[in-house]
């Protein structure tokens, strides 16, 4: 068990629906690690872009950019996490790929799908959380629109066990709605009683849509952790510490009065 979870966020823009150019620009981005990583966290689809062409530019399981994703946890030795198209068993799916140095993998299909761009009507929605424990963390990662959805990003105590103690948002979400994009890191920090991590793209898409970044990471109090800047390019690695979360949810356990619930999916 690691008292020191050392995530890497990578806030970069994306070559528009060109899969080898994104994968030879984020090598070049990974390049800019000037520290040891446990977890290094990419964009929303950051080897397309957030695009509805799945008929053309999903991959399998086995295809090129889980291949690269391979060999980039397994070169800096440590758990690399990003969302991809991928057609499986006759579906598409916008599928959030956590890569492990060793080759295995698990992966999260996004819930919430962004219907204002006819997300919904091109892939299908996932239907269970995915929760990893990596070096005694529990960590629940999202994707983008699920941020939105308090009920589903909610954690539990049971007992002395919290569900989670980080949350994970990969996003390309717009800069006109940045605002929506970090009141609710923030809250999802606070309600929670986690860590919170929000990594979103910069530059323009194909479609034009403006992307600010605002990433962050974000403690159990709501207050931010990182430096990187609102459009910037910038690899950037932030500490995240088990034994203050501990003391706080030690001193402050108001999940303990939190309502009980079911999702009906």
């Amino acid at each position: 068990m690691s008292n020191v979870l050392n995530v890497s966020l990578v806030q970069s823009r994306i070559h528009w629906l060109d899969i080898q150019a994104n994968l030879e620009w984020y090598a070049s981005r990974l390049e800019q690690l000037n520290t040891r990583s446990d977890l290094i966290v990419l964009p929303e689809m950051f080897n397309t872009g957030f695009s509805m062409e799945a008929s053309r530019f999903a991959e399998t399981m086995d295809g090129p950019t889980m291949r690269w994703m391979s060999e980039m946890s397994a070169h800096y030795q440590a758990a690399l996490i990003g969302s991809i198209m991928v057609q499986d068993r006759g579906h598409f799916y916008n599928r959030l790929i956590w890569m492990f140095p060793d080759g295995r993998y698990e992966y999260y299909d996004k819930r919430h799908l962004f219907r204002m761009a006819g997300e919904h009507q091109t892939y299908s929605p996932g239907q269970s959380r995915l929760i990893i424990n990596y070096k005694g963390w529990r960590i629940c990662p999202m994707v983008c629109y699920d941020l939105r959805f308090p009920v589903w990003s909610r954690n539990r105590l049971i007992g002395s066990e919290y569900d989670y103690d980080c949350l994970i948002y990969i996003a390309n979400w717009p800069e006109k709605r940045s605002q929506a994009w970090k009141s609710l890191l923030v809250a999802r920090a606070i309600e929670n009683q986690c860590y919170v991590v929000g990594v979103n793209r910069v530059g323009a898409d194909g479609n034009q849509i403006q992307y600010s970044g605002d990433s962050g990471v974000f403690d159990f109090l709501g207050q931010k952790c990182s430096t990187t800047e609102r459009f910037g390019d910038r690899v950037e690695t932030v500490s995240l510490y088990k034994d203050q979360l501990s003391e706080f949810r030690q001193n402050f356990p108001a999940l303990l009065d939190a309502d009980q619930f079911s999702i009906n999916l």
